[in-house]
């Protein structure tokens, strides 16, 4: 039986989350629960699963990872401000299932210095598929990694036809059903961008070994290609379910997660170059996530403000990437790194977008 404190129980993650306790009572017992205000819904989440202790809020998050005694945390908390959970959480030794990968490309080698090895278990579907595959060989072995990505709603459209996206089209995402943040971050491919920053970070890969190819069934999660050519990769169908099943049981796996793939029905799975130029943001989250130090903070910090903006018809669509580049190119990383340095460079960051947006 593994105790799972659950961050972010009100959201898509945390609520997938709680159907597979569901129906896994015997394997799992929810210990605590956090999400941002919604009170309501936690206190009927508390009752169906027999929760004492609840939080709210980033600080309450951590108190409660820090004083609920739990064998599992799933940070399932959407943007930066699950730093502070997914640090508490490695201080306190307990197995950090990671969706908030936020936490890990801000903090960078200050959560990396904090975890154990194996402390970390991926929950976002491309990263988990990666730490699947990799179980087929040794570090040494891996020649490099290829994250998959479904091309979002605008896939195969030029720069040009991008001009005029509205927020609603770009929410209409063809394959995975998430939050407006991450689901906006999808069609951008920012979200792709700090997935290669979390694969170079949780993984230890070098970036140039570490590519992105667009696969619109997503069925692929991610690939490992080693050096003996050959590649290992993880299939299933695009269910959030999987990845947050085995994250909170990890390494086991648990019986029937998710239906598997019907492999009686004829089906076709294609692969296609990203297009760097329509969507340039993979290519700015390399140069950020080389560079290290609070870039990749400033990347993400000005990314939630240009959605923000996007999302309230301040900024348009293209908007939202050359108002990211603009901000990272003005900013000047400190000699150390720190909770306060990147504090300090999220907020310098989140200044500086408005000034560029309202420009722009």
């Amino acid at each position: 039986m593994r105790r799972i404190i659950l961050l972010g129980s009100t959201g898509s993650i945390g609520t997938q989350a709680l159907d597979v306790i569901s129906r896994n009572r015997d394997r799992f017992e929810v210990v605590g629960l956090a999400a941002g205000s919604n009170r309501n819904k936690v206190a009927e989440q508390a009752a169906q699963f027999g929760v004492e202790h609840t939080a709210f809020g980033a600080a309450e998050a951590a108190r409660l990872v820090r004083d609920v005694d739990a064998d599992v945390v799933l940070n399932g908390i959407t943007g930066s401000v699950g730093l502070g959970p997914t640090l508490a959480a490695l201080e306190a030794g307990r197995t950090l299932a990671l969706a908030n990968k936020e936490s890990l490309i801000v903090g960078g080698e200050l959560v990396r210095a904090a975890a154990a090895p194996g402390q970390i278990v991926p929950v976002d579907s491309e990263h988990s598929a990666i730490a699947q595959s990799l179980r087929s060989g040794t570090h040494q072995e891996v020649q490099r990694l290829v994250v998959t990505a479904s091309g979002g709603p605008f896939r195969g459209r030029s720069r040009a036809e991008l001009g005029d996206v509205t927020p609603a089209q770009a929410l209409a995402h063809p394959t995975w059903a998430m939050g407006r943040v991450v689901t906006t971050n999808s069609a951008t491919m920012v979200n792709k961008g700090l997935e290669v920053i979390e694969a170079h970070l949780l993984f230890d890969v070098d970036f140039d070994d570490i590519a992105v190819v667009v696969h619109p069934q997503s069925i692929v999660h991610s690939m490992v290609e080693f050096v003996d050519g050959a590649t290992i990769l993880q299939a299933s169908p695009p269910d959030m379910r999987l990845p947050i099943a085995l994250g909170m049981s990890w390494p086991d796996r648990i019986p029937d997660a998710v239906p598997p793939l019907d492999w009686s029905t004829a089906s076709s799975w294609t692969f296609e170059p990203l297009d760097d130029a329509a969507f340039p943001a993979v290519s700015l989250a390399r140069q950020v996530g080389t560079a290290g130090a609070t870039y990749p903070a400033v990347y993400n910090a000005a990314n939630e403000q240009a959605v923000e903006a996007f999302h309230a018809g301040r900024l348009s669509f293209l908007g939202i990437v050359e108002a990211i580049q603009r901000v990272v190119d003005a900013h000047d990383a400190p000699g150390e790194l720190t909770l306060e340095t990147l504090a300090e460079a999220e907020r310098w960051a989140r200044r500086r977008a408005d000034d560029v947006i309202a420009a722009l």
